[in-house]
């Protein structure tokens, strides 16, 4: 019995899952490390960068991708599915814009995502994307948002979150040193976000980071932070640390 319901697509087990969902949960549970952190002024996303060949072109293989001038997001779990899901909310997004003469708010991006994703859990022939996504960016009232959509279609907003294989220890990590302090400006919450990542990563080449912050209101600005300056931090994240340890 339960082998009918691992291959149907749309139908509800005995126990009540729907085995497809499940899977696609499993696919992002085995990617890259993904992490969006809010602050006073700005939204920073940071992700762990997989080894590649020397003879591949690292350009392609950024994780973290801009929607519009206001937001941006990244993912974890199947690139191919990220991709056409990244593809589709761009083209609504820009439908929105020529709609309603302005752009969409973060809430309604990551509800666009959502929806879609919620779709292909009802709909015969397909299957659930097998990827999460975060969605950062700020708002037309100039207030920054972070949200986390899942297979199944549900999103959620966060101050700060991780998704990927070792989310629980880095969502630890966060939870326990996400505070006014850690998120007052630009600087702090980019050291916040190495800081995390530097749990599941060894060097500054392995982390990809990238902000926006409000310019001048309702202009924004999106930066993707330079590899020096990535091992610059991790560097004096390392300093300290070492510093720490013998004052113990």
């Amino acid at each position: 019995m339960v082998e009918g319901y691992n291959r149907s697509l749309t139908i509800f087990s005995p126990d009540g899952h729907l085995f497809q969902v499940d899977y696609a949960q499993e696919a992002v549970k085995k990617g890259s490390n993904v992490i969006g952190i809010k602050g006073k002024d700005c939204v920073v996303l940071g992700v762990e960068k997989k080894s590649v060949s020397a003879l591949q072109d690292d350009r392609v293989l950024r994780k973290i991708f801009s929607i519009n001038e206001d937001v941006i997001l990244s993912y974890a779990g199947l690139s191919a599915d990220a991709r056409v899901l990244i593809n589709y909310v761009r083209q609504e997004v820009e439908s929105y814009r020529l709609s309603c003469d302005e752009k969409p708010s973060v809430t309604n991006v990551a509800r666009m995502i959502a929806d879609i994703k919620q779709d292909y859990t009802i709909t015969g022939g397909r299957r659930p994307f097998g990827v999460s996504m975060i969605i950062a960016g700020f708002d037309f009232n100039g207030c920054p948002s972070i949200f986390k959509t899942e297979p199944m279609g549900t999103f959620f907003e966060y101050k700060a979150v991780a998704i990927g294989r070792s989310d629980k220890a880095v969502m630890e990590y966060l939870e326990a040193n996400y505070n006014e302090e850690s998120t007052k400006d630009e600087a702090s919450v980019l050291k916040l976000a190495v800081k995390a990542l530097t749990l599941v990563v060894q060097s500054g080449a392995d982390i990809e980071l990238s902000v926006v912050r409000m310019d001048k209101p309702p202009e924004c600005v999106h930066r993707s932070v330079p590899v020096e300056e990535i091992s610059e931090m991790v560097k004096k994240i390392q300093d300290e640390k070492e510093q720490e340890l013998k004052q113990d």
